[in-house]
């Protein structure tokens, strides 16, 4: 239909034909305008003259400069904008994938917690925006009707990877907004501005939900970890001599570093064929006959636990090396890398921090991070049965969903009251964030247990627990319980079996206490900042 007498049925002053659409030149014709149904009838008639016609021109203000403005960014010129729509067309993902594998191996903590976010977020605003296109699809009628704005797909997956990124670790977030401004300059030039700022805005939202079901992180050493015990100072690792459990799961081997690191430190490497407590008992002792200053550990949580429980009893400062997968005691103690210990150690700085501790039928026992019975000890077992085929990490996805699938209760009396349980924790100190999975601690020195149970009584406990957990709602489930104590007395833990402590398994005996060793271990510390 000619522009003209479009303009002049729909009662519109000027010649304006186009809304934005991409059909010529980025715009394309319609048949009716703002004001007029599909059948032709003027819903306002009825309405006075001067109504009309102001709505009239205000109708047609709007679509030119909807028109223009589509116009303009049409022939909008970014640097590289043309060369990453090409990319985001052929391989809209690629960019995000591979930043977030890059990331996730570059064996930086805040990068791979990064990655994970952002890998998740993305997944949730690529779902969300594919559903709002659907759904608007099935609403759709024949007629020549103007689709409404409907959000980007490829910009609210952009959004949401550089938001969660941004969340976990400002310096990276900030290092691929160029990347998320480039794409989002590309879809500007084949989608309307609607779409775009909606595709924006829900990836933003989807990020920041994702903190409702993982709560960020605080990447500060607990307040405990602070320099407040004078320990020695060794200018190149001097009179330090250092374990390391050559079977511990980390990245890379320890010892080059390390020689490079101290090189007058003595490295001591322990495999598989010797007894780790054994060597760790020797250069306790050595360090003691010398008159050295300090023994050193280079492992796991496992491992760790071990030179820790000779460091108390010897009075020894303990440097802690990171070697493990995961490191939970040196990271709390804020010491991510082998430098850090390394540069602590050069500097003399320390602090006295507790000692979880198990009393039974034998000989006492300490944990530094958790101990723990019910399903736990079997996930550990499942793991290490699979371990050396699959690797740690698969073999614990695979032991994760045979312990859900066939783990069994475990009924005990807990300072005298009978319970039926799926899994009992408790951390040395308080762990956050209170209500989530525990992750870390702000206090290793405040004298309390972290309990909290998986209840067992209640029907479809298992079910219930993870779907609390995926909704962000585990605070509130009957079958989940957080509190605090200085002092627990488990009856009965010797009928279901084993318990854990800092990851490795123990045989229980029928009665277990828990409590704490306050100040008991001397570690060094990072230098005040």
């Amino acid at each position: 239909m000619p522009s003209g007498g479009w303009a002049r049925r729909s009662g519109f002053h000027g010649r304006v034909a186009v809304v934005p659409g991409a059909k010529r030149n980025g715009l394309a014709e319609v048949s009716y305008g703002i004001g007029m149904r599909p059948d032709g009838v003027r819903p306002d008639r009825g309405c006075p003259p001067s109504v009309r016609r102001v709505s009239s021109r205000a109708a047609g203000r709007l679509i030119a400069t909807t028109a223009g403005t589509r116009a303009g960014m049409s022939d909008l010129h970014v640097p590289g904008a043309q060369l990453v729509e090409r990319v985001l067309s052929a391989h809209p993902w690629l960019p995000w994938l591979t930043s977030a594998a890059v990331m996730g191996l570059s064996g930086n903590r805040r990068a791979r917690r990064a990655a994970l976010r952002g890998a998740g977020s993305l997944a949730l605003a690529s779902t969300a925006a594919s559903v709002a296109a659907k759904s608007a699809s099935g609403r759709r009628t024949s007629g020549p009707h103007v689709d409404g704005a409907l959000p980007c797909g490829h910009i609210a997956a952009a959004t949401a990877f550089v938001t969660a990124a941004l969340l976990e670790s400002p310096r990276l977030g900030v290092a691929l907004v160029p990347l998320a401004t480039a794409a989002t300059a590309a879809r500007i030039r084949t989608r309307s501005p609607a779409d775009v700022v909606e595709g924006a805005v829900l990836g933003v939202v989807l990020a920041v939900a994702t903190c409702r079901w993982w709560p960020l992180r605080v990447d500060e050493p607990a307040e405990a970890a602070r320099p407040n015990v004078p320990v020695p100072a060794l200018p190149a690792g001097r009179g330090l001599i250092v374990v390391v459990n050559s079977d511990a799961g980390g990245d890379t081997p320890a010892e080059a570093e390390l020689r490079t690191l101290l090189p007058q430190a003595e490295i001591r490497v322990c495999d598989s064929s010797v007894d780790l407590h054994l060597v760790l008992d020797r250069a306790a002792k050595d360090v003691l006959d010398r008159q050295g200053s300090a023994l050193g550990v280079t492992g796991g949580d496992g491992t760790v636990n071990a030179a820790a429980v000779i460091a108390a009893e010897t009075g020894l400062p303990l440097a802690v090396f990171p070697g493990g997968t995961l490191n939970h005691f040196a990271t709390d103690l804020g010491l991510p890398t082998l430098k850090a210990t390394a540069d602590a150690v050069e500097a003399g700085c320390g602090g006295a921090v507790d000692l979880g501790r198990v009393t039974g039928a034998g000989p006492r026992t300490y944990f530094l991070n958790t101990f723990s019975i019910g399903v736990y000890p079997e996930l550990v077992r499942a793991r290490e049965a699979r371990e050396t085929r699959l690797g740690k990490w698969p073999a614990l996805c695979v032991g994760l969903l045979r312990v859900l699938a066939d783990g069994t209760s475990s009924e005990v009396a807990i300072d005298g009251r009978r319970r039926r349980v799926w899994l009992l924790f408790a951390g040395n100190s308080r762990y956050e964030p209170a209500g989530f999975a525990p992750s870390y601690r702000r206090s290793l020195d405040d004298g309390l247990l972290d309990i909290r149970i998986v209840d067992g009584k209640h029907p479809f406990a298992r079910t219930r627990l993870i779907t609390a957990f995926l909704t962000g709602t585990l605070a509130r489930s009957r079958v989940y319980q957080a509190t605090t104590a200085t002092r627990l007395r488990i009856d009965g833990v010797g009928q279901s079996g084993d318990y854990t402590r800092d990851g490795e398994v123990s045989p229980a005996a029928d009665t277990l206490t828990l409590d704490k060793s306050a100040h008991a271990l001397t570690v060094y510390l990072p230098a005040p900042q």
